[in-house]
Parts: C-alpha cells; structure tokens; sequence
C-alpha cells in the first residue's frame, strides 16, 4: 500500500486499500466518525462512542435495533406486538369475594433479537382493580364472617338491655 510516497503494510486507521493491477494506495473513509472502512461508503469500525449500523456510524442505535457493547455494533432487537385488552379483575383465580384484585394484559414476542444477549421489552404488566362483585352469589359465609355477626348480634342486644335498664331507672326516678 502506498501513502504520500510511502509504501506501507496496511493503511492507516481511517483509510481503505484501494488496489487496481497498476496502483495500490490508501484512500481516506467518507464516512463520519470512522475508524476503519472496506470502501469509500462503507465503514467497518468505528471510532470509539460510536456504533456500527450498516456501513454507518451512529451516536446511538436506530429505532428497532440494539446497541451490542461489546461490538459496538446495532443489530436487530427484538419486537413486540400490540397489547392485548385488559384481562378479567380476579384475585386467588377467583372473580368475587374481594374488594380488589389484578387485571393483566400481554403482548407477543413478534421477532426475536439477532442475540440472546438483547432483553425483549415487557410482555406482561398487571394493573390494580376493583372487583365488579365483591360478594360471591350462593357463597357459603366463613367462620369470621359467622362470628362478626354473632358479636354484631350480641352488641345490639346488650344496647337494647342498657337502653331498657336506662328507661326504667329513669321512669322510676320521675
């Protein structure tokens, strides 16, 4: 390869061989910010903090693809579909006796990353809801239910006997 005069192994960073039958020399890169090229219009390295895009050089990796630092290339990320409606509110698989539960909605994994190493975005997501039927038609009471009605049962006549103590021990002092 030659370089201003000097004959050299390979060209410089920056530069690509350009070779026909009757020359060989170095010829600078034309494209932004890059390190090594195979032509004119093609890198293949860039300089340090950029990534590598299809024979480009980038700050940061185009919508739908992934930055791999190791390589500093972008390759296809993974893509997701649409989500999905929001699920049915349950809580403990079951659609009433609670006051709240979770809602859940997905979406597909549409494309794969190019590599293992690219995380997809969230498939899933859960949202907090308010049970449409808090009590269970039919449903048999539990034992603390049977028991806050027993002591709601005994209150109420406790306040009755007080409530008639009262009213004879006021009817006896007039």
């Amino acid at each position: 390869m030659r370089q201003y005069g000097e004959c050299l192994h390979s060209c410089p960073s920056g530069y690509y061989g350009l070779r026909a039958p009757d020359m060989n020399r170095c010829s600078r890169c034309r494209i932004e910010n890059c390190d090594s090229c195979f032509s004119r219009d093609f890198c293949t390295k860039c300089k340090a903090g950029f990534y590598l895009h299809r024979g480009r050089c980038f700050g940061e990796c185009p919508d739908g693809f992934a930055s791999l630092e190791e390589t500093m290339e972008c390759v296809e990320g993974c893509e997701v579909g649409p989500w999905s409606e929001w699920g049915t509110c349950s809580r403990n698989n079951k659609t009433c006796g609670f006051k709240w539960g979770l809602e859940t909605r997905t979406r597909q994994i549409v494309k794969k990353p190019a590599k293992d190493t690219i995380p997809c975005p969230t498939i899933a997501e859960s949202r907090r809801c308010k049970m449409a039927v808090r009590h269970c038609p039919g449903g048999r009471r539990t034992a603390k239910t049977k028991d806050k009605r027993k002591k709601k049962k005994n209150l109420m006549e406790r306040a009755q006997k007080q409530h008639s103590i009262f009213l004879a021990t006021d009817r006896a002092s007039q």
